[in-house]
């Protein structure tokens, strides 16, 4: 299958995730058609925080086209035939199966049997997906990081359908869109990230549920341990860097002392279950007044800004050496 990378991206779905998708793509070139499967649910809103943040790109140099021009490359429509024109349509709806079928099935009937279909799930299985579809080998995992605008962040994910040759594909457009994408050539439930990440998030209410530290504890040790070497080189590369033998070593004591808990940590279900959604109302693991909300949401704007450019100066290095092993 040869995809027609010229044509437009179909994003079905334009909620924080197929916002800040869409502005990724136009940044990077991209034609979009936003398709928002409730109606109601399309309001200004939708439009004006995408004009924001291409206008934030261009602002932070992530961007050498005024937003207003950008702009112009993006159609917003409830019709699911003006997906027609779509190489790839990718959906961004809630982590609902039976929303997701109906889509799926709206999308399948509005576009030729060669166009990519895509699912933004961070949660759902790829192979238990795209056995909703007539045509389950067009169906693929892309799984990006909010705001995709900043972060370099993409999995593809190939179901038990999906031909990997196509997944390679997607892989090499990707690549242009200045992503570094990850191809999850095995279909595994929370994928590569998630996995790792929740691994972690277990660990940190195990340390906090016991008594060993607090919430402040864990977040300020995680910020100055790996929050600074894990946007430089990854897991693999820093054992390389800092002497693999240690690990070999200190996994044989503590891999058995790990938290291996299966069932929601008590912390978070508290939480959860009395309504705390973080900056959002003001109720999480921290507490937060509507300034202060206000200030942390707008600080961690600025360093995913800040972030991507440092990461991409040391990403370019970090290329350059690893052109030394071809140039031998």
């Amino acid at each position: 299958m040869e995809l027609n990378t010229n044509a437009k991206v179909g994003i079905v779905g334009l909620g924080l995730m197929g916002t800040s998708i869409a502005t990724a793509l136009l940044i990077n070139g991209q034609k979009v058609i936003a398709l928002e499967p409730i109606p109601s649910n399309t309001d200004q809103n939708t439009p004006n925080r995408i004009l924001r943040a291409l206008e934030e790109c261009y602002r932070e140099g992530l961007s050498t086209v005024p937003a207003g021009d950008l702009f112009k490359k993006i159609k917003f429509t409830s019709d699911y035939t003006d997906l027609k024109p779509c190489w790839l349509v990718m959906e961004c709806v809630l982590e609902d199966l039976k929303i997701k079928q109906e889509v799926y099935g709206k999308i399948e009937s509005s576009v030729p049997d060669e166009v990519i279909i895509a699912t933004n799930t961070s949660a759902m299985p790829i192979s238990m997906l795209q056995n909703c579809l007539k045509v389950p080998e067009r169906f693929f995992g892309m799984h990006w990081a909010e705001p995709a605008y900043t972060s370099k962040f993409l999995e593809i994910v190939c179901g038990e359908k999906s031909p990997l040759e196509v997944g390679e594909q997607l892989y090499a457009v990707t690549k242009k869109w200045g992503k570094e994408p990850t191809l999850v050539r095995k279909d595994i439930r929370g994928f590569i990230t998630n996995r790792i990440m929740y691994a972690m998030y277990r660990e940190a209410f195990h340390l906090v549920e016991n008594g060993y530290a607090t919430i402040e504890d864990v977040d300020r040790a995680c910020k100055n341990d790996g929050g600074h070497w894990m946007t430089f080189c990854g897991l693999f590369r820093y054992m390389d860097l800092t002497g693999l033998q240690a690990y070999h070593s200190v996994m044989k004591d503590l891999f058995p002392e790990l938290s291996n808990q299966t069932t929601v940590p008590k912390l978070i279900n508290e939480i959860a279950k009395e309504g705390g959604n973080g900056i959002f109302n003001g109720k999480g693991f921290y507490e937060y007044t509507s300034e202060e909300a206000k200030a942390w949401e707008s600080t961690f704007e600025k360093f995913k800004f800040d972030i991507n450019r440092l990461s991409s100066t040391y990403t370019d290095k970090t290329k350059d050496i690893s052109s030394l092993k071809t140039k031998k």
